[in-house]
Formats: structure tokens, sequence, C-alpha cells
């Protein structure tokens, strides 16, 4: 199967230019926390829509590790082609694409933050991270940012698959939170980007998680609730990503 002709599950067509990456993400948990409205809304640039479900904006904190990293036609880059990346996002929309903003993107690997910052506009830092997955199944993930740029934030945390697999239903929260096919960015002018991307729908599992210290979003100026938070894992998921286009609203 070809993962690239399967299309039914997303809201827009693929791109009918090239796709320029491949990725596989590993060990990923989502862990989100409803924010209220109007505390996000500052946070985010005015031309993206904030979304919101059940009556608040979403912050996701999302760590994972990733393989496999390599540019279209090429094999994977030489001593860049696996790391740790841990997200702290939210969820938007332009026009009738939704997608993901972020607030920061950490990474173990200073050169992907170098190039992610240059050529797509995203909010990279460096961080000393770690991810070890017992044979449990558990994985014990820290990261310490060492990035002048941003706020010296970090994470320590355990976490666990705690259910079979599934695939959310449309109009589910955990459809909403995951099937984004999209992310937005914006460039020193304030340009507004969207980068396309590709996956077949997510397996996910209801997860367990153990946040030993997390000041990834204060580090934002976003206050989390102090609620559990919602929960779900995934073991494996490739990702084809496209080169950015300026976002602009269909006629």
């Amino acid at each position: 199967m070809n993962p690239l002709k399967v299309t039914a599950h997303r809201p827009w067509k693929l791109p009918e230019r090239l796709w320029v990456m491949k990725q596989r993400w590993l060990d990923l948990l989502f862990a989100h926390w409803p924010v209220r409205y109007d505390e996000l809304r500052q946070l985010v640039p005015p031309g993206l829509e904030l979304d919101i479900f059940d009556g608040y904006a979403w912050i996701g904190i999302v760590p994972f590790r990733m393989e496999r990293i390599r540019l279209r036609g090429l094999p994977p880059i030489p001593f860049a082609n696996a790391f740790a990346e841990l997200n702290v996002r939210t969820y938007v929309t332009m026009g009738d694409k939704p997608g993901v903003y972020f607030f920061s993107l950490d990474a173990a690997h200073r050169l992907a933050v170098m190039a992610a910052r240059r050529f797509v506009y995203l909010p990279y830092f460096y961080a000393d991270m770690r991810v070890n997955r017992r044979q449990t199944g558990h994985i014990d993930y820290s990261s310490h940012r060492r990035d002048g740029r941003g706020a010296a934030v970090s994470l320590e945390a355990a976490y666990a698959p705690a259910s079979p697999q599934f695939v959310s239903t449309p109009h589910s929260m955990e459809h909403w939170l995951t099937e984004r096919y999209g992310l937005y960015t914006f460039d020193r002018q304030g340009t507004i980007w969207r980068g396309d991307i590709h996956h077949l729908p997510w397996n996910l599992q209801s997860a367990e998680a153990e946040f030993r210290h997390n000041s990834m979003a204060s580090g934002q100026g976003i206050r989390l609730m102090k609620s559990k938070p919602l929960l779900h894992f995934s073991h494996m998921q490739d990702v084809w990503i496209w080169p950015l286009v300026k976002a602009e609203i269909s006629s």
C-alpha cells in the first residue's frame, strides 16, 4: 500500500507539487490541556482563527523522537536522521484549512534547529534531550533547553500506552486534536505561511503519564489548567512534508 494514495481521510486534496521531506515519528505522546480562549488569542497571529472545542482552546505538549529523516530523492541525512523533538502547539484555521500553530519546537540537533529557523520560519530551539524506552513499554523523556533565544524550559516525564489501538472517529475530540494536515507559521515581515503534511490516520492509544516537571507552556506565558491532561499515545507514524506556501483564504 502506498500511503500517498490513501487520501479519503484528508480534509483537502494532496498538493499537486512534490513533497520535499519524509520523517518517521516514534513513541509520541499527545498531552492536551484546555485553555481559556481569551488567554490564548493574544498569543496567536491575528490572521489565524483560534479553534475551540467544548468551549476552550487547547494546548498540546507533544514529546516524541524521529528517525529516517530524508529529503526527496536522497538517502537519510548523515548524522541528522534521528533525534528527539518536543512541541508546544495549539489549533487554528485559516480559510477552510485547519492546522497546527507551534509556540515552540525543541530538538536535540543543532543543525536541524538552524535549518528549520532559517528555511521554514518555525520557532525551533536546541535542547539537551534523553529518551529511553523500557522493556515494559514506558518511555522516560527529558528535555532541557540550552538555547538562549528562548526561556529556559524543561520537561521530565514518563508515559506509556494504556489501551488497545484505535482510530479516532470524525467529530470526536481525538480526531479534532490529531487529524490535522497543515501547519502555520509566519516570517519576520508577518506573512503567514502554510506547510502541508500527509500521513495515514493516527493509530492512537489512551495513555498514562507522570509529569515530574513541566515548564514548557509557562515558558511561553501560557497557564495550564490544573485539570488532568487528555493523554494519547502513538507508537509510529510516517509523515510526508511539502514546502511552505503563502497562506491565503480560499475564495
